[in-house]
């Protein structure tokens, strides 16, 4: 596994001639909730534009993408880690088992996969045998495969906070997605948490002890 600052998708001939694999995750800041992470593997048959690193895109156009990665897209897998998950194993190590589950859940076997960021965890492919993998340090706005995959992942994620936030209005999930603003640290303290909640990290940890 190697890591590069950047590649460019024509980069990416030296690496691969077979179907490639974009990889990214979301929501390892939150304190509640499910780390959700994504495996696209896209058709160069059929671009896709104005993909990007789902952080730059509204949420209008996030959404409008998701259905055409959906559409367009060889085939996708969400995988995901739950909170129990991350207490046991820590967000790290979470995540890279959500990463190992996406790619996993490809129904096409791609010959090289790409993840954002600094590292990445071992891929097999169905038959048992690794998958050749490098990380790329923002590579979610580098490579069309990690900006789609980071879009199904944000859109995922988002959705699922909105359906926590009908059961629990009183957190205002739909607002900040789980995440440490004031607001939420306002409505753990008059609420208290529940079994959504991460309790290893440090804030819902504290709460807990006292």
């Amino acid at each position: 596994m190697a890591t590069f600052k950047s590649l460019t998708e024509a980069d990416l001939l030296a690496f691969s001639t077979g179907l490639i694999a974009g990889v990214d995750e979301v929501g390892r800041g939150p304190l509640v909730g499910d780390v959700v992470t994504a495996a696209v593997i896209l058709d160069p048959h059929r671009p896709i534009i104005g993909l990007n690193d789902s952080k730059k895109l509204t949420e209008k156009r996030r959404e409008v993408l998701f259905d055409e990665i959906c559409t367009k897209a060889l085939c996708y897998h969400v995988g995901r880690a739950s909170p129990a998950e991350i207490d046991e194993l820590n967000i790290l190590h979470a995540t890279m088992l959500a990463m190992q589950r996406a790619v996993a859940g490809l129904n096409i076997a791609p010959e090289l996969v790409l993840v954002d960021g600094n590292r990445s965890p071992v891929f097999l492919a169905h038959n048992g045998a690794g998958l050749t993998s490098h990380s790329i340090i923002k590579g979610d706005g580098l490579i069309a495969s990690i900006s789609a995959a980071s879009i199904i992942a944000k859109v995922t994620r988002d959705r699922e906070m909105d359906v926590l936030d009908a059961a629990y209005p009183q957190y205002g999930f739909a607002k900040h997605k789980g995440y440490p603003t004031k607001a939420h640290f306002e409505a753990i303290a008059e609420h208290g948490v529940f079994d959504q909640y991460r309790k290893s990290f440090k804030p819902v940890k504290a709460i807990l002890d006292r």
